[in-house]
């Protein structure tokens, strides 16, 4: 998006806050971005082992912390998430708002270690964890909170000798992305799902043999207006927004997230943040219970 598009977006949404009642932009402001929800989605596919049946991956994504989400409010998200029992936990990158200009400290590093899943924790960068130099800190931030990063690479996830494999790329914006390098010797035959910082680079995942992308990025547009839809979203990502979409001629299903925090504006109307929760099935296991 060119700066003149982006002005005016930018522009578009400060006039339609402001044109809201006080009590509506009092909403947008204080109330609807700590109304979190927990979205629950069932990924099923025969190529899903039975042995992970039930297997909960919780995604985790755009937290901005230090822009109008604090510390106090990411150990509420913690204890939200570790309520949820998760195998496994994703990170879909942009931590901090401002890497550069935010002030480190242990606490972020406990409160991100004291997120528990029996078969690990994995992330991978965003734009906002690259840029403002941040692409080292955060790499340190993480690896001390047992995090594990992907960055154009794949591991297998196993469960009763049975296995999946689990994907990253570097951020698509500010980083070097090579997916071709990311599933070089990866069994194609397996379960695969990949984590992208930025929905529209699901138009690039299609041709490789990927089954679910999970993405953020977008915020869901924060603001959304009835009748119109979001006002705005960044760039890569504005072919696919929020939710569920499929691909024809392709196996792939991306799931993109609103999110936790904010970024540029400090409002959600009507998108609020949201933690996802995706509990594996196999379909053939899916056929014989229904």
């Amino acid at each position: 998006m060119n700066r003149r598009t982006f002005l005016k977006k930018l522009l578009g949404s400060m006039l339609a806050l402001v044109g809201l009642s006080g009590g509506t932009y009092y909403y947008a402001r204080e109330i609807e971005p700590g109304m979190l929800a927990v979205k629950h989605e069932t990924l099923a596919s025969d190529k899903i082992p039975e042995t992970f049946n039930g297997f909960k991956v919780a995604q985790f994504t755009d937290t901005h912390i230090g822009h109008h989400y604090s510390i106090e409010q990411f150990a509420e998200l913690v204890d939200t998430i570790n309520s949820q029992n998760p195998d496994l936990i994703l990170f879909t990158g942009d931590l901090v708002d401002r890497p550069d200009q935010y002030h480190w400290s242990d606490e972020l590093i406990e409160l991100l270690r004291n997120l528990q899943a029996d078969y690990g924790k994995y992330w991978i960068y965003g734009n906002h964890d690259h840029g403002g130099y941040g692409t080292d800190i955060v790499r340190q931030v993480m690896n001390k909170a047992d995090f594990n990063l992907l960055q154009n690479k794949h591991t297998k996830i196993e469960a009763g000798n049975r296995r999946i494999v689990l994907a990253g790329i570097d951020d698509v914006m500010l980083g070097r992305p090579d997916l071709e390098a990311t599933l070089a010797n990866a069994d194609s035959d397996l379960f695969t799902l990949l984590l992208a910082h930025e929905p529209d680079y699901a138009d690039n995942t299609v041709q490789f043999p990927v089954d679910v992308q999970l993405s953020g990025h977008s915020h869901g547009g924060q603001v959304r207006l009835p009748f119109f839809g979001h006002l705005y979203t960044p760039l890569h990502a504005q072919n696919y927004v929020d939710g569920k979409h499929t691909f024809a001629n392709s196996p792939l299903t991306l799931y993109v997230s609103r999110g936790i925090g904010t970024t540029r504006l400090p409002y959600r109307f009507l998108c609020r943040p949201e933690l996802n929760l995706f509990t594996l099935q196999a379909e053939n296991e899916q056929e014989h219970t229904s």
